[in-house]
């Protein structure tokens, strides 16, 4: 189901279904379903929810992974939910509180603070009780900003995506030690498996990307924004003492084209062209991480979890990452990966050279171990686990009842 709240919505269809069986309903609202980690996270919840017999609705404002939800159950509601107009905050208010009357919502989950304004609002005038989860940090020392961000502490649980973001609200804001909980964010371990990515899929990108066969393939994905680092990449390998690699730059520009632009003409004037390619948004990453030979998160600002290096090394990839925020978590320095200072290229241009060099059962010692780890300690069955305890346990409820 994807319905527009400013479209006629059937009174009696939504009394049809509210005439069956009672079961729990969670309501999760966030700004749009793109892509990215926030998206697929409440995909994954969603899917966990209708597999455990529960109704899994969701309100944003539309994008490609609507599809994606419904396909495993869920249901979707479109709204101008992600607008920071305060103005906007009441409408949307209002039609939340409707929604979640009209079905029965029993708990209302929050994941950006736009949002969250509303559905707090709307779940205070429901009486149904109210999570938000931090997917981030959020400055801090403006003091409207602080009072803007402070709607994600409001929460009957407040949800940190790791212990880096975990420690970023104890000592940004007064939260109830009782409420806050970390729940890592999850790796669906079951599609980024290498043994489950054919060679077709991996041959045609390959093709499309035109690698040429038995050269080491160096890749950064995330958003092309200077804060992801690519610059500190490409600096990192020009200062390489050999051009024996091709480097793949994935990822979308969107609104970022001057920095695009500024990377391209980066790359030439360091006479990169040969070896550095850009390939916008992969929707099949976990074929693209199999043509990595090391796979590199060069963030300039700490990530507030570390996907991309817990994808790759799912994937059974050598992973080279800064040494802050979730990376930490995510990547073991000497035991599963490389952890480098931020903004320095010629610490990340070594380790880079380091991982190449190593021998086939150095570098499978290493990808073994990382793999063991991400699987159990960042699966997303366990992500799913745990938030669906924390529905339960709000709603004084047997997972099965």
């Amino acid at each position: 189901m994807n319905v527009s709240y400013f479209s006629q919505v059937s009174r009696s269809s939504i009394q049809a279904e509210q005439s069956e069986p009672q079961v729990p309903t969670i309501l999760q609202v966030l700004p749009a379903l793109t892509a990215g980690g926030v998206e697929r996270g409440v995909v994954d919840v969603s899917a966990a929810l209708v597999q455990e017999g529960w109704r899994a609705l969701v309100v944003s404002q539309g994008g490609r992974m609507v599809r994606d939800l419904q396909r495993v159950g869920g249901e979707h509601y479109t709204l101008p939910i992600g607008t920071r107009n305060p103005l906007m905050y009441r409408r949307n208010a209002a039609l939340l509180t409707g929604l979640i009357q009209d079905n029965a919502v029993n708990l209302v989950h929050a994941r950006s603070r736009a949002p969250a304004w509303s559905s707090m609002r709307a779940a205070r005038a429901t009486r149904v009780p109210f999570v938000t989860t931090f997917h981030g940090t959020y400055g801090v020392n403006n003091p409207l900003k602080r009072m803007y961000n402070s709607v994600m502490t409001k929460g009957d649980r407040v949800i940190a995506i790791s212990d880096f973001v975990n420690q970023h609200i104890r000592d940004s804001y007064k939260v109830d030690p009782e409420k806050l909980v970390t729940i890592f964010r999850g790796v669906d371990t079951s599609q980024f498996d290498s043994g489950a990515v054919s060679g077709a899929r991996i041959i045609q990108l390959s093709q499309a990307w035109r690698l040429p066969d038995g050269v080491p393939v160096v890749m950064l994905p995330g958003r092309i924004t200077r804060w992801k680092g690519q610059h500190i990449l490409i600096e990192a390998l020009y200062r390489l003492p050999h051009r024996n690699f091709i480097c793949v730059i994935v990822g979308s520009a969107k609104s970022r084209a001057t920095y695009r632009n500024y990377l391209e003409k980066m790359v030439i004037k360091r006479r990169l062209e040969s070896v550095v390619r850009f390939v916008d948004h992969v929707s099949d990453m976990p074929a693209a991480y199999m043509l990595a030979d090391v796979v590199v998160s060069a963030s300039t600002d700490p990530e507030a979890f570390g996907r991309v290096t817990a994808e790759a090394q799912a994937m059974g990839r050598l992973v080279v990452a800064t040494d802050h925020g979730g990376s930490r978590e995510t990547v073991v320095p000497g035991e599963t990966g490389w952890l480098v200072r931020p903004g320095d290229p010629a610490e990340l241009g070594a380790a880079i050279i380091e991982a190449l060099g190593l021998n086939m059962a150095m570098r499978r010692a290493i990808t073994q171990r990382a793999c063991n780890r991400i699987r159990k300690k960042f699966d997303v069955v366990r992500m799913c686990n745990a938030t669906l305890g924390i529905y339960s346990e709000i709603l004084g409820r047997d997972r099965n009842g």
